[in-house]
C-alpha cells in the first residue's frame, strides 16, 4: 500500500509568509502540510513532532527545502534515520533528495557520513585543543574559589578557633569551600 505525501514548512518568525513553500508542497501533492513558525535553533517545534507523529509507514516527509527540517547536519541526520527506521520516505523538493529511491538512500547515507565526520573532527579539534593548552601549564574548569593567600588566611582563622561559618563569610566564599580545602589539608569537625 502507498502512502500519502506529507509536507512540512517552517519560518523563522511570525512576521514571516511560510506561502512559498506551502504552494511548493501542495503542488508536490502532499495531502496535509504541517506548519511551524519557530527559529531552525529552537528545539520546540509542536508542528514536526505532530507531524512526526502524524506520519505512517509507507508516507513520505515532503520539505521545500533541507534546511526547512533540520537544526544541524547532525541533527537532519537525526530525523531522517529515525524516518527510515519507521518506514517513512523522504523528500527535499530544493535539493531533488528522495529516499523513496536507490539515488536518494545513497546521498541520505553520505549525509549522515558527513554528519559523522564532522562529530568526529570537532571531537578532534576540542582534545588537541585541551591537551596544547594542558602542554601550556592550563587547566581546564572553574578558578580555584581560594588562592594561596585565602587558604594561608583559612589555616590562619581555624587555629584561631573561629568557626566554618564565620571563616566563610569572611572571605566570601561558601562552607563546602572552606570544608574542601580542610579535607585537603587536614582532618576536621563540624562547627
Amino acid at each position: 500500500m502507498t502512502g500519502q505525501l506529507v509536507g512540512y514548512a517552517r519560518v523563522s518568525t511570525d512576521l514571516q509568509n511560510p506561502d512559498l513553500q506551502t504552494d511548493a508542497l501542495q503542488a508536490a501533492g502532499c495531502a496535509r502540510i504541517f506548519t511551524d513558525h519557530a527559529s531552525g535553533a529552537t528545539a520546540e517545534r509542536p508542528q514536526l513532532k505532530a507531524l512526526l507523529d502524524y506520519a505512517r509507514e509507507g508516507d513520505t516527509l515532503v520539505v521545500w527545502r533541507l534546511d526547512r527540517l533540520g537544526r544541524s547536519m547532525q541533527h537532519l541526520t537525526s530525523v531522517l534515520d529515525d524516518l527510515n527506521k519507521r518506514g517513512v520516505g523522504f523528500q527535499s523538493l530544493t535539493e531533488g533528495m528522495d529516499t523513496t529511491t536507490p539515488g536518494g538512500v545513497l546521498v541520505f547515507h553520505v549525509f549522515a557520513a558527513v554528519a559523522q565526520f564532522e562529530r568526529d573532527l570537532i571531537r578532534q579539534r576540542t582534545n588537541a585543543g585541551l591537551q596544547a593548552a594542558r602542554s601550556r601549564g592550563r587547566v581546564g574548569g572553574r578558578r580555584p574559589k581560594l588562592d594561596d593567600d585565602k587558604k594561608h588566611l583559612v589555616d590562619t582563622m581555624v587555629s584561631e578557633d573561629r568557626t566554618i561559618s564565620d571563616i566563610a563569610k569572611a572571605l566570601s566564599v561558601s562552607r563546602t569551600t572552606i570544608y574542601r580545602h580542610l579535607m585537603a589539608t587536614t582532618t576536621v569537625g563540624a562547627d
